[in-house]
């Protein structure tokens, strides 16, 4: 089983207000980054959680997702990752389960064919890492293999998943890609009033 874990921890500072619930094109962010999972080949959505947890498991409990909180999520992007891959081994799921898709919540836009394309990928080519670059640009989702766990696990909270990545160039797959929406982040209010004007 492929699992997509989709990061929303963050206090959305440099926004202003929580970038899960922002609307764009008719849905929120959040919404958007669901659907595009559950039309792919995933098996199960996490939703990671934690400035604000409560508030926004109200918002969003109505979606076909797993929330988990991560309390601890001021230690940045990789302690909420982490919590999610100890969410599934308190559960008993990672025997089963093959790779994480690990998705940013401030990345609106996600097609599943690509989402299918980087499933098929690591199946075929074996790699460990997979992940989309627009040009020269690597952008997300980003799968990882169920055999980085321990490593994903144990790397340093400040350096994030990229020690890993790093760590294992030669054992990465790189799919090009003609979607830009892989490389878009949305962190500010000017960078969502431009993207807001773009889908007019």
């Amino acid at each position: 089983m492929i699992v997509a874990i989709v990061l929303s921890a963050g206090e959305s500072s440099r926004m202003g207000s929580p970038k899960a619930l922002l609307p764009l094109e008719g849905k929120s962010f959040i919404e958007r980054i669901v659907a595009g999972f559950k039309a792919s080949k995933v098996g199960k959505i996490i939703v990671v959680l934690g400035h604000n947890a409560d508030v926004l498991r109200g918002k969003i409990e109505h979606l076909p997702v797993t929330i988990v909180v991560n309390r601890d999520y001021a230690k940045g992007q990789l302690s909420s990752l982490t919590t999610a891959i100890r969410s599934l081994q308190m559960e008993g799921e990672s025997s089963v389960i093959e790779a994480v898709l690990v998705h940013l919540v401030d990345h609106p836009f996600l097609d599943p064919a690509l989402v299918d394309e980087m499933i098929d990928q690591f199946y075929e080519s074996k790699k460990l890492i997979v992940r989309p670059c627009f040009g020269a640009r690597g952008g997300h989702p980003v799968l990882f293999s169920s055999r980085l766990f321990p490593e994903l696990l144990a790397a340093p909270l400040d350096q994030g998943a990229k020690a890993v990545v790093y760590a294992h160039r030669e054992e990465m797959l790189e799919i090009p890609t003609e979607d830009e929406g892989v490389v878009i982040d949305i962190d500010t209010q000017d960078e969502y009033r431009t993207r807001l004007e773009r889908s007019r």
